[in-house]
């Protein structure tokens, strides 16, 4: 492809998300390494772009919302941005679902990053090292991805492709728990936001699974602080990834 056609093509926007851009700043480099093996040539916007809007919107500050998803958009026009990928949920969501009802224009094509692997799994751009011990895994469900977005099936067959023995909690898909993180919960209601997840946990032990695999900074955040005191161990699903490419 030459420079021409990748001007006329656009950009592809890595947009990690504040928990990983601030917090889980490792879990930011892994998908950035990830992306690179799967051959997708992306840029970062880094201090350019803003929060996505989602907590002030979840929280009712609508004109704030707005003014965020306006800056936003201005940036990622004036960077050529056709495309967004994002391991974030709940910025997948507000991109996906939020922006379209705020900015009429809005016209960027939105992935999560777990859409972005298993096609290039599928297409044989991205080359996995299976695993040779039998590893079962239990998957959680964030509920941006999947009541909001209807994501299940993609991170699913990434753990499957690793060849993990996936076996599932009985809450799973539409009808999966919460990990106690969303909504504002884990900020304004700290000993509620543990209860939940030690619940979640509790759902994961039952399946006798070695690991709760879920694809969200703050899913994995909230079961990570509640498994480490119990049987199982809480992972995000870079770090199964990365080892194995």
């Amino acid at each position: 492809m030459g420079l021409f056609d990748k001007i006329f093509a656009g950009n592809i926007l890595f947009y990690p998300g504040c928990m990983e851009k601030f917090v889980l700043k490792n879990m930011q480099k892994k998908y950035e390494k990830i992306l690179r093996k799967c051959g997708i040539d992306f840029i970062k916007l880094k201090d350019l772009e803003v929060c996505c809007g989602s907590p002030v919107l979840n929280a009712g500050y609508l004109i704030d919302f707005e003014t965020l998803a306006k800056k936003n958009y201005k940036t990622f026009k004036e960077h050529g941005v056709k495309k967004i990928i994002t391991p974030c949920p709940a910025c997948f969501k507000t991109f996906k679902l939020e922006y379209p009802k705020t900015l009429n224009e809005f016209d960027i094509e939105v992935e999560h990053i777990t859409q972005t692997i298993w096609n290039a799994i599928k297409n044989e751009k991205l080359k996995l090292k299976k695993i040779k011990k039998p590893v079962k895994i239990t998957y959680h469900d964030p509920c941006h991805l999947g009541r909001y977005c209807g994501v299940y099936d993609e991170p699913r067959q990434i753990i499957k492709a690793l060849g993990y023995e996936l076996v599932e909690m009985k809450f799973n898909r539409e009808g999966a728990f919460c990990c106690g993180g969303g909504g504002g919960v884990r900020s304004n209601y700290s000993e509620l936001s543990e209860e939940i997840a030690k619940e979640r946990v509790n759902q994961a032990l039952e399946t006798k699974a070695d690991l709760i695999v879920t694809s969200c900074p703050m899913c994995f955040s909230c079961l990570d602080e509640v498994s480490k005191k119990s049987k199982i161990k809480s992972v995000e699903l870079s770090s199964l990834l990365i080892d194995r490419i």
